[in-house]
């Protein structure tokens, strides 16, 4: 017995010399050394065990990595030193790569082809098996969202080259299987009250199924509208619908369950913030999911990079300006001009909401222990060169704008500074987004008429941080340069709340792709950082006065700082990839949301599988 449990816990290692469909077509290796694998509950666990190494999102693990923390710079809510080959439109066919998730699919397969030989407790195996069901959900929508059409297998297929020549399905199909998944591991995943068990239960499934039919159901919807080469062909406004309530039923039945609730102490100027770098969250009320750290074992990047200020990541000026007043308005005019001229004013929480301090770094801020020395930032970091001057410049910040959430400043452990000693959590579900899943559907299928249950839903959001309840008509900004001002108060209001709750946490890239917005929030813009000419920071960047003088703009070669606008205007923003992309970023709308499919891919389905549109 202990050889085949061995055999079959090292299943994907063997698998791994080939990522392909191709794959889908051969024997598990090891697994097939007993007539009846996977006959115990043990052996089902530890099975089972296997899709949780590697599957969900971590935190960074390096400068400018992917990962949670910086994920966002897929977007327009950061900046980083280089533009992200998937903004500027400068993916190449020859770099596409198969989709690896087929593996643990086949994975999956295996196990519910040989789950009948398992005998133990009924819960114990339901559980498990509820477990597969959503990993093999996880892994299809996470190749939807890549790929769109792609084929749809729940067998483990036969040694046969012909079994591999198969179409690719509509990601509708392939979705229509992914909330089938996710019903039935909601009917057999067990209730938990708290995430200490760190294991997949029946609110993460339904919290999961929420995400996934409001992004189809919004992916077709916006897609649709344009008519771009990206939705389903023939898909019908009620079949859309029913992905919408589809998300607003599964997100209210979480909600209805009593057993999750926004994570608050009554302080709202930290609450937030301690939320994404409290170590622990076993019992935290808000978090169904997530990823423990333990930097004696293995950690991450995030404050090693962050805590002086840089990181070659910065937050953009579209997401600082998008949080409302501490009152609850929009933040423009005269007001936003005044705040402006004083570096860091306008992150000031007495005037704005405390959800921006809490995810931006102000002038005085603390991000480093006491101990240690250059323990605050005054000025953003712009030059790289390190130790001219205290504080220590390890990484420059492209906008100005210095990411505080995850950043643990309170950390005592001397080597909290060193490589992968990072221990801030990745949370993968939290009931932060389920409310939000249930608002934007609301929003979706009913327009105005659902406005007080919207607003009741995103009362614990706003109650957390002190900001009053939302209000449609107050926050709506129908400025012609706000990129939202087209649609329905309702939606646009919705829309905001969620980019900053969820700022930073690396979701804003799938909702521009599902609302079909890149065109006004991605291609031929340049994302602008803080203010700089017409504030304090200019004047205290002047040669010889901070970072050791080494700043330089407006020059024909040699910058290391570009600006919006001309010399002598002003007003001047940080402008990061104005550099490099003088027109803006090079985002193709009809062939960028989808990513390309491999050659190698087309030919091993025999030419069944064709390219993604204008690849």
């Amino acid at each position: 017995m202990k050889t085949k449990i061995g055999k079959l816990l090292v299943l994907s290692a063997a698998m791994a010399f080939s990522v392909s469909c191709s794959d889908m077509d051969q024997e598990p290796q090891g697994a097939l050394t007993s007539s009846n694998p996977i006959s115990s509950v043990a052996e089902l666990q530890k099975y089972v065990n296997q899709f949780y190494e590697g599957t969900f999102k971590v935190q960074p693990g390096g400068l400018q990595a992917s990962g949670i923390a910086f994920d966002d710079q897929f977007s327009d809510n950061m900046a980083c030193s280089s533009v992200p080959s998937l903004l500027d439109g400068t993916r190449s066919l020859s770099s596409a790569s198969s989709p690896s998730e087929y593996q643990k699919i086949r994975s999956v397969n295996f196990l519910f082809a040989n789950i009948n030989n398992c005998k133990g407790n009924l819960a114990d195996i339901n559980q498990y098996a509820g477990e597969a069901y959503f990993f093999r959900a996880y892994y299809y929508f996470s190749m939807v969202c890549k790929y769109g059409d792609i084929t749809w297998i729940d067998k483990v297929l036969p040694p046969n080259s012909q079994e591999m020549k198969l179409k690719r399905d509509s990601r509708v199909e392939i979705i229509d299987h992914v909330l089938s998944d996710l019903d039935k591991a909601i009917s057999m995943l067990s209730i938990k009250t708290n995430s200490s068990a760190m294991r997949i239960h029946k609110d993460v499934a339904l919290a999961f199924k929420s995400r996934v039919a409001l992004y189809e159901g919004t992916w077709q919807k916006y897609h649709k509208a344009k008519n771009d080469p990206f939705f389903t062909a023939g898909i019908t406004d009620a079949k859309i619908k029913n992905y919408l309530e589809q998300a607003r039923d599964a997100a209210y039945e979480v909600m209805q369950s009593g057993r999750w609730r926004i994570y608050s102490t009554s302080n709202p100027l930290t609450d937030y913030k301690n939320l994404f770098i409290t170590k622990d969250l076993s019992n935290n009320p808000e978090v169904l999911f997530w990823k423990k750290y333990d930097a004696t074992i293995s950690g991450h990047d995030v404050t090693r990079y962050c805590n002086k200020g840089g990181g070659n990541i910065g937050l953009t000026l579209s997401l600082v300006d998008d949080y409302l007043t501490r009152d609850g308005r929009i933040f423009t005019g005269t007001e936003r001009e005044e705040a402006q001229k004083t570096y860091g004013k306008e992150l000031d929480p007495t005037i704005r909401d405390p959800r921006l301090c809490q995810t931006v770094a102000r002038p005085g801020e603390r991000l480093r222990p006491l101990t240690s020395n250059a323990a605050y930032i005054y000025m953003p970091p712009f030059s790289p060169i390190i130790a001219e001057v205290s504080p220590t410049v390890m990484w420059p910040n492209p906008t100005g704008y210095s990411l505080l959430k995850f950043v643990e400043m309170d950390c005592t452990d001397a080597a909290a500074d060193d490589e992968h000693k990072g221990e801030c959590p990745a949370i993968q579900f939290r009931y932060a987004e389920v409310l939000l899943n249930y608002a934007e559907a609301l929003a979706e299928l009913e327009g105005a008429a659902a406005q007080d249950k919207i607003a009741k839903a995103l009362k614990p959001l706003r109650d957390r941080v002190g900001m009053p309840g939302v209000d449609f008509q107050r926050e709506y900004n129908n400025s012609a340069d706000y990129p939202f001002s087209n649609l329905e108060a309702t939606i646009q209001v919705v829309r905001r709340e969620r980019r900053i709750e969820l700022a930073c946490e690396g979701m804003r890239m799938s909702d521009i792709f599902r609302w079909a917005a890149a065109d006004v929030l991605i291609a031929g813009k340049n994302p602008l950082g803080a203010l700089f000419t017409g504030t304090n920071m200019e004047a205290a960047n002047k040669a010889g006065a901070y970072f050791g003088g080494n700043l330089k703009y407006d020059l024909a070669a040699g910058n290391n700082l570009y600006l919006s606008g001309k010399p002598g205007d002003a007003k001047r923003y940080i402008s990061p990839y104005k550099g490099v992309c003088p027109n803006g970023m090079g985002f193709k709308v009809n062939r960028d949301y989808l990513y390309p499919i491999s050659q190698d891919e087309i030919a091993m389905t025999g030419n069944m599988w064709t390219q993604n549109p204008n690849w």
